[in-house]
């Protein structure tokens, strides 16, 4: 069944072009900021003052990632072209801190890569094909055949150090805010390395 569903688009055409380019997801995010609301049907105020911070940690990262020189010299020489579908919300710590990230990955590609966002709780049939342990954790990352738009890889919703992390504090049971602070505490000490050289290693494996 597997093989099967490998040789099938993972979305249709028409339904891709609805998708947000990372500046229309930007926007969007920007838009519902100022009316006080984020993405998703859950506005609570700590979630909407969650999406308030994580529009400010993509800011800092979309101004401060420098990739690393291995990197940029695998995007150099891809030979095909691919689809990077981004599965995320505004709300999602995580996507804050990753989805810049793939957005410069696919910017430095010589337009081998391109991005497109969608969002998680507008999409479950596409999420619940990329669960993680049975959850809908984001962002996840599915890489499209550019040609087809077939699975070519898939990647997230952590870098394995911060999904380590986060399944050790989760199992601890510790309080939301200091499980946040300890998270987006490893982020920062990162400075996106771990994910890039993930990311480098599914490049180099296509």
């Amino acid at each position: 069944m597997s093989e099967i569903l490998s040789s099938l688009p993972v979305i249709a055409p028409e339904r891709l072009r609805s998708a947000y380019s990372y500046a229309a997801y930007r926007q969007l995010l920007d838009e519902l900021m100022a009316q006080n609301r984020t993405t998703g049907p859950n506005q609570s105020e700590q979630l909407v003052h969650y999406a308030h911070l994580n529009i400010t940690r993509m800011q800092r990262l979309d101004k401060t990632i420098q990739l690393l020189p291995e990197l940029q010299q695998v995007l150099a020489q891809l030979p095909q072209h691919y689809v990077w579908l981004v599965i995320t919300e505004g709300w999602c710590g995580d996507a804050a801190q990753l989805v810049p990230v793939l957005e410069a990955i696919a910017r430095s590609s010589h337009s081998k890569l391109t991005t497109r966002y969608v969002l998680r709780d507008e999409n479950f049939d596409l999420m619940d094909r990329y669960l993680t342990h049975g959850g809908r954790s984001i962002p996840k990352l599915v890489v499209l055949h550019a040609d087809t738009l077939t699975e070519a890889a898939t990647w997230g919703p952590r870098p394995a150090p911060a999904q380590e992390l986060f399944t050790r504090l989760k199992h601890e049971g510790v309080p939301y805010q200091e499980f946040a602070t300890q998270l987006h505490g490893w982020y920062a000490k990162d400075r996106t390395l771990s994910t890039q050289r993930e990311l480098l290693a599914l490049l180099q494996r296509l």
